[in-house]
Order: C-alpha cells, then sequence, then structure tokens
C-alpha cells in the first residue's frame, strides 16, 4: 500500500500531499487535518511556531480545488532560518475520521536525495519556493482527508509543522 513519498517542502509539504498518495493504493499524495470544508476543497494550518528553523510563508495547490485522476503541483514558499542536517525527520500522519492511512517517519535529506529534488542537504537559512508534481489516480476515495506533518532537526527538535485537509465530494 505505501509506494514512494517524495520530498517537497524540505520534506514537509509535499510529504503532507504525498503521503495521502502513498497511504492510497497507486497514489502519490498525503493531506491532513483541519475542520469541516466544503465539497472538492483543501486548507491547511501552519501549526509551527515563531522559533522554529522552517517557517513556512504559503501553500498553494493546482489545479484549485485538486481534481481526482488529474495531477496536482503543490507549491511551499518558505523560510528556512537554520541550516537543515542530514538526519531531519519528518513524521506524516494521513487518516480518514479515525481510521489511520498511513504513519511513518520519512528521513528528509534522503527524500530529498531520492525525488531528485533541486534542493539538498545540508539546506542552508533563506527563502525557498518548492514546487512538486504528483499524480492523484482515479482510484482516490471520495472522502475527507486529513495529514499531520511534523518536522524535527537533526537534534530531534521541532523544525515545522503543518496540518493538511483535503474534502473529495462523494459519489
Amino acid at each position: 500500500m505505501l509506494k514512494h513519498a517524495s520530498f517537497a517542502l524540505l520534506g514537509l509539504l509535499s510529504l503532507s500531499t504525498l503521503g495521502l498518495a502513498s497511504a492510497l493504493p497507486g497514489s502519490q499524495l498525503a493531506l491532513l487535518s483541519g475542520s469541516f470544508l466544503p465539497e472538492d476543497s483543501w486548507g491547511y494550518e501552519d501549526c509551527g511556531l515563531l522559533s522554529d528553523p522552517v517557517q513556512i510563508k504559503s501553500i498553494s495547490i493546482s489545479p484549485d480545488p485538486p481534481k481526482i485522476g488529474a495531477n496536482l503541483t503543490v507549491t511551499v514558499d518558505l523560510d528556512v532560518v537554520e541550516t537543515i542536517e542530514e538526519g531531519a525527520t519528518a513524521d506524516v500522519l494521513v487518516k480518514v475520521g479515525r481510521i489511520k492511512l498511513l504513519q511513518k517517519t520519512f528521513d528528509i535529506c534522503e527524500e530529498a536525495r531520492n525525488a531528485n529534488a533541486t534542493v539538498s542537504c545540508p539546506v542552508q537559512p533563506g527563502a525557498y519556493s518548492i514546487v512538486q508534481t504528483v499524480a492523484l489516480p482515479k482510484e482516490v476515495p471520495k472522502l475527507k482527508y486529513v495529514i499531520n506533518v511534523r518536522g524535527y532537526t537533526v537534534d530531534e527538535d521541532a523544525m515545522a509543522c503543518v496540518d493538511l485537509t483535503v474534502q473529495f465530494k462523494p459519489f
């Protein structure tokens, strides 16, 4: 059930979007939690602190709303405040209701290498815009997906936090 999950937010956001895809048969996207959303919509909440080494500025998707059976492009704009070194990780949890579809810890630097990302470790401080495209298979069930992503430095300190939700209209 778990396929390759790509890196994108210096691992975090892409790991979110990719987490959903990884949790679904034949898919490559992972998304996160939130409150009720209208049909066919999505949202995110930056749950990080101002002291975190990675500050998420914005997350956008195209097409908006996401469409099952089409490519989805996720753009994450962020500021890296402290160098991200080898050994940084992201814990990704993908749920539908109370059911866990995926719970996994990803090595952010390894995921970046595997995805041939334009950003590689060590990631120096600065502003970054990371773009990742994934295919949303036609088989994605039309449900509400909640994705929690928690990033940690090599020293296991909080690095970033984002919660995502995607709601696909039922049949």
